[in-house]
């Protein structure tokens, strides 16, 4: 199998200690700068998973858990979640975070494209605004793809670059002059906001995301879902 790279192609030690550094206060700059609507696109990548009682899942780049505690509720108590994140400090904040919710969630330290799970172990293995910061997304894909069961689902979110006109130059303005700004001002962190930023711009998304899934050549189906007008998007691949 190929394990090509895009163009955009992070530093992971880089990554790791940019993380590191933002993660005490991610959760604010997530709440702030999204207005909260990342939890709504959480939920719909869920939903659209298809997750139901008793399913294993596993998240990863899970951050400070969102997205492994969304699942979690989802698939139930028989069910089992682990998140897994390269960034130890990020990590740090999640179990805090499912205990309060009564979730029992195993957070694990774990990179994506060195997964040390088993073959076909998973329903649904996802990640969400973490494979644009791995250096072989491709890589990332085939490990994803590896762990889950024939049939299961690999779950992306991911942000992308709008296609509507005005709306897509509005946001953009605000992506490239203010996001970088507010982010600075609620983590203390602007250089990692300015990042998060470009790496966006970069990154494939659409045919071009679904192009990278082709090339890890672990899917029989493969199809994407915009949300919020295409500020984001939501891919699914079922797994060979």
């Amino acid at each position: 199998m190929t394990t090509q790279t895009t163009k955009h192609s992070p530093d992971p030690e880089i990554i790791r200690t940019m993380f590191s550094k933002v993660a005490k206060n991610y959760d604010k700059g997530n709440s702030v700068l999204s207005v909260g609507i990342h939890h709504l696109w959480r939920s719909k990548l869920v939903r659209l998973s298809k997750a139901h009682a008793g399913q294993k899942v596993l998240d990863c780049a899970t951050g400070t858990g969102d997205l492994a505690i969304a699942f979690k509720k989802a698939v139930g108590t028989p069910g089992e979640v682990i998140g897994t994140d390269f960034c130890a400090e990020m990590l740090e904040y999640a179990p805090a975070k499912a205990a309060q919710e009564h979730l029992d969630i195993k957070f694990e330290q774990a990179d994506v494209t060195q997964l040390q799970y088993q073959d076909k172990q998973f329903d649904i293995v996802s990640i969400s605004f973490g494979i644009r910061n791995v250096n072989n997304p491709v890589k990332a894909l085939q490990e994803m793809a590896r762990v889950t069961k024939p049939g299961g689902r690999v779950m992306v979110l991911e942000f992308g670059q709008m296609q509507i006109p005005l709306i897509g130059g509005a946001y953009k303005f605000y992506s490239e002059k203010i996001l970088p700004i507010l982010g600075g001002w609620v983590t203390g962190q602007k250089d990692a906001y300015e990042y998060l930023q470009k790496s966006s711009a970069a990154f494939p998304c659409r045919e071009g995301f679904l192009d990278l899934m082709k090339q890890a050549g672990s899917f029989s189906d493969m199809k994407y879902v915009p949300v919020s007008l295409g500020i984001a998007y939501i891919y699914i691949g079922t797994v060979k």
